[in-house]
């Protein structure tokens, strides 16, 4: 399995029931203050794609909004931003801000594995306990059991598999995070060669042209196919998306994106047209969908008013991002025995039963925005505290309310 390309819930399988910008300088430019909404509508459009292609598996999904590009793209942009202040300090509070919330997760996860029989000491030796610390800072792959429990238990029997996966993004976030300010150095230099050189290794290692083994192949693959998005970021940030006319720059990445595609037809894999499964095609048409959106980006101080109705739900999703992220795949899973419920109440089975197997996949997008929510007010303010903010349960950025009554 590769971190990198890690495919929907099996949704399928034997369950327990019946079953505008600053003008360019010669200078770059640093961004506007206080947050982008344009860029938050983004990152919540992404965070939604990805829960709803793990849930239905819909290739076609890649293609349509290639999530992981487009939230590497905004990190890459922020973070050139915030590198206006000294290096050392950036990475760590970047680090600090990522690592609580996944411990929490780890915490989570890795005793649920021990509990199903996991005996990695029996599997790989002494070397687990060096691979375990990347639970902890996840600079390679944590390991995983593929099996642990069984099919007609509570979780079937990959779930260790499904709840891993999503530490990939953890891993090369962190890896672009430490790598910025050599990056951000190469870019304002020789910016057009550090944009496409990403893709000229990708169409290298991404090929397997020149193979790296294991998980440092995995790693160095992800790294590849997403730093031409993280370093758009950059341009964002820069003003670099302005000093270029705008038909050049949407004719490039059209021929870019028309390449990735022409590249996946003949590159098709068990699940088609998934371009997770296919590393430059993903890579060619990230970047040319993120070299659009963010030629286009209005830089918004507030939303638009027909985006208005969204405002509360975006601001939390971004206010809580790698909560949603983390926990995505394991709360996708425990839509499974909540949805199961449903087979027991009486006259459901078997009058009934048909129906909510064909509404199976739907229903689970249904219950596991509840799941999330519930999430976030269990774990979620753990983002705060590794920010050095005040806890919040819900910050969703309403007003607050005040306790006293105003009436007579």
């Amino acid at each position: 399995m590769t971190f990198g390309t890690t495919g929907p819930i099996d949704a399928t399988a034997p369950m327990p029931r019946a079953q505008a910008g600053p003008r360019p300088s010669a200078a770059p430019t640093a961004g506007p203050p206080g947050r982008d909404r344009y860029l938050d509508v983004l990152r919540a459009v992404a965070l939604v794609r990805v829960v709803v292609y793990h849930i239905f598996g819909w290739a076609w999904l890649t293609v349509l909004f290639p999530s992981m590009g487009v939230m590497f793209a905004l990190a890459g942009s922020l973070m050139a931003r915030s590198l206006k202040r000294p290096a050392a300090g950036v990475i760590r509070g970047r680090v600090r801000r990522l690592l609580p919330p996944m411990w929490a997760f780890s915490l989570t996860i890795v005793p649920i594995m021990f509990y199903f029989g996991w005996e990695p000491l029996k599997e790989e030796g002494l070397w687990w306990f060096v691979k375990l610390a990347n639970y902890v800072f996840p600079l390679g792959a944590p390991p995983y059991p593929w099996h642990s429990g069984d099919k007609p238990g509570l979780l079937e029997d990959t779930w260790a598999v499904q709840a891993a996966g999503p530490l990939w993004y953890i891993r090369a976030y962190l890896w672009f995070v430490i790598a910025s300010p050599l990056l951000l150095w190469a870019f304002r230099r020789v910016p057009w060669v550090a944009l496409f050189a990403p893709l000229g290794v990708t169409a290298v290692i991404g090929t397997g042209l020149v193979t790296i083994p294991g998980e440092a192949g995995n790693a160095v693959t992800d790294f590849a196919v997403y730093a031409s998005c993280w370093m758009l970021g950059f341009a964002h940030n820069d003003g670099l998306f302005q000093k270029v006319p705008r038909y050049i720059s949407v004719s490039v990445s059209a021929m870019v994106m028309a390449f990735g595609l022409w590249w996946a037809s003949g590159h098709l894999t068990a699940d088609g047209w998934d371009l997770n499964d296919i590393p430059l095609a993903q890579a060619c048409w990230s970047f040319g969908f993120c070299v659009i959106l963010l030629q286009y980006s209005p830089s918004w101080k507030e939303l638009p008013p027909k985006l208005k109705g969204f405002d509360t739900v975006i601001t939390l999703a971004n206010n809580r991002a790698v909560t949603i992220y983390l926990w995505h795949n394991m709360l996708i899973m425990a839509t499974i025995p909540v949805i199961d419920l449903l087979f027991e109440i009486p006259g459901v089975w078997p009058t009934y039963s048909g129906y909510i197997e064909d509404a199976y996949t739907t229903l689970m997008l249904i219950v596991v925005w509840p799941l999330i929510g519930l999430m976030i007010i269990t774990v979620g303010w753990l983002e705060d505290v590794a920010a050095q903010r005040k806890p919040r349960l819900w910050p969703n950025g309403s007003p607050r309310k005040s306790s006293r009554s105003h009436k007579h």
